[in-house]
């Protein structure tokens, strides 16, 4: 037998001893009582691959007790003859585990899995994918299927992009008109067809506690103060010059924001962060803060006695006295705000901003950068290093996406720590993440197609230790891999 598991992410370390494992249907799952969660979403997943059980084999979930400096997330996996024995000290290292057996039942053949002892722990604790579901909406069952394969390659966070100028998809009791106007929007690619859609708070509730059970966080974002045409076609008076406003049926950036010098819009924020508060309980709130255009804050009497009041001297420097407001209402509420990294372009203001705001550099790597340099934790999801899933993954005018094709061997070289960084400024980076961005993705078999195995590739660069890495090695086991993507009727490049 040839002793290779072929598993993506690419295993921190393993062992391999004598002998197989071989069973006939899902082993017996026993162990400590706090790991039943993960049991039970493991029964499932193991539907569509097991039809009976087999009760000759076991599988051992054991608890153990974290050590001193142990790293999180982090299991060890031994497969004897008759049995496989998953210890960590919380779920989602047994969740790991178990996935990592999921991969292999999925592809085992006659001659079984080799037996080995793998221990495994990931480089960085933020490993993200996020689904913008304002410029197309997808269904609650789509981003189920998606978090579900995700979390098979030990993806954690799900960053879910619910506003934007093409709609608004959180219900806020204190706002209908934000579902009731802002969700909709005229689309002539549909036939001239109003389009659109939001997520009833049960539905909301079911994604956050699947994912939650695969021992995914989903991460909400609410786009303030750009950004945000749906929110002025519903509410005009948040704007700065009234209208008329409407849900856009065109992609960029547009000249209507939030009216900087209108209190208003702390009140709507204040309704939106409560939301966010019940109904997520991530730790994180994305607030926005890209591509806000300047020019009606130049012009409105409003936004200039603002600049007067915050003592501003430039027009940009509102965009960072509202972010460390949003910032602070956040805080209020046991909450941590991450942003764009155009909140602190300004340099002056940016040196005001709270501590614990998150920089998501994309614009580059120069902002994420430049954050952790100032102190503050940093995301990176660069475009120049393949992490925008909404660009083409060959160069071919054939292939969907964003004419600006980005090789896949780039991702997989994605290291979120910069040359050059500090060992000071290593320590605010928590990771990286995919984006992918739906203005050209309109159905779901798309963006599985735009994601898939790109995310494999964006998940062993996060997951994996540097000197386990090996492209051409992660190739020859994605050729397997692309069966256990076939059995979860996913769509994916043919690299």
């Amino acid at each position: 037998m040839v002793k290779n598991l072929n598993i993506i992410p690419a295993l921190s370390s393993i062992r391999y001893t004598d002998g197989s494992f071989f069973c006939k249907g899902l082993p017996l799952i026993n162990g400590d009582a706090c790991f039943k969660p993960e049991t039970a979403v493991f029964r499932e997943q193991m539907k569509t691959v097991f039809s009976r059980k087999d009760t000759g084999v076991h599988i051992i979930l054991k608890q153990l007790p974290r050590k001193k400096d142990e790293k999180q997330e982090n299991y060890t996996l031994t497969i004897a003859p008759r049995s496989i024995t998953i210890e960590a000290a919380d779920g989602a290292g047994v969740y790991h585990g178990l996935q990592v057996m999921r991969q292999l039942f999925m592809t085992m053949d006659s001659g079984g899995i080799p037996c080995a002892v793998i221990e495994d722990y990931p480089q960085f604790p933020w490993r993200g994918l996020m689904l913008d579901c304002s410029r197309n909406f997808f269904t609650v069952e789509f981003i189920e299927k998606l978090i579900d394969a995700v979390s098979m390659h030990h993806i954690n966070k799900f960053h879910w992009h619910l506003t934007d100028d093409q709609g608004w998809r959180l219900p806020v009791r204190k706002y209908p008109l934000l579902t009731e106007i802002g969700s909709r929007r005229f689309d002539t690619r549909r036939r001239d067809a109003y389009y659109g859609g939001f997520y009833q708070i049960s539905e909301i509730k079911e994604i956050v506690a699947r994912a939650a059970a695969r021992h995914v966080e989903v991460v909400p974002e609410i786009n303030l103060p750009g950004h945000t045409s749906a929110v002025l076609a519903a509410y005009p008076g948040l704007g700065c010059t009234g209208g008329p406003y409407r849900v856009e049926d065109r992609f960029g950036v547009f000249d209507d924001v939030l009216c900087a010098g209108n209190d208003g819009i702390w009140d709507l924020a204040a309704a939106v962060f409560d939301v966010t508060g019940s109904l997520f309980p991530s730790r994180y709130v994305h607030i926005g803060g890209d591509e806000v255009s300047f020019k009606h804050w130049a012009e409105c009497p409003k936004c200039r006695e603002r600049m007067k009041e915050w003592n501003v001297k430039e027009v940009s420097g509102l965009q960072s006295r509202i972010t460390a407001k949003l910032v602070t209402m956040l805080a209020e509420r046991g909450k941590t705000a991450i942003a764009w990294d155009e909140v602190i372009d300004n340099k002056d203001e940016a040196k005001k901003l709270p501590q614990e705001l998150v920089i998501m550099s994309w614009r580059g790597r120069a902002g994420g950068d430049a954050a952790a340099k100032m102190g503050h934790p940093v995301i990176m999801t660069p475009n120049s290093d393949g992490c925008y899933f909404d660009y083409r993954q060959k160069d071919s005018p054939e292939e969907p996406g964003q004419p600006f094709p980005k090789l896949f061997s780039q991702l997989y070289a994605l290291n979120p720590v910069s040359p050059g960084m500090t060992e000071r400024d290593v320590v605010f980076v928590l990771g990286a993440q995919g984006n992918l961005w739906t203005e050209y993705v309109t159905s779901s078999k798309l963006a599985e197609y735009m994601i898939f195995p790109r995310v494999c590739a964006l998940a062993e660069a996060l997951w994996t230790p540097p000197e386990n890495k090996n492209f051409e090695d992660f190739t020859r086991r994605l050729s397997t891999h692309k069966r256990r993507l076939e059995e979860l009727d996913l769509l994916y490049c043919r690299h």
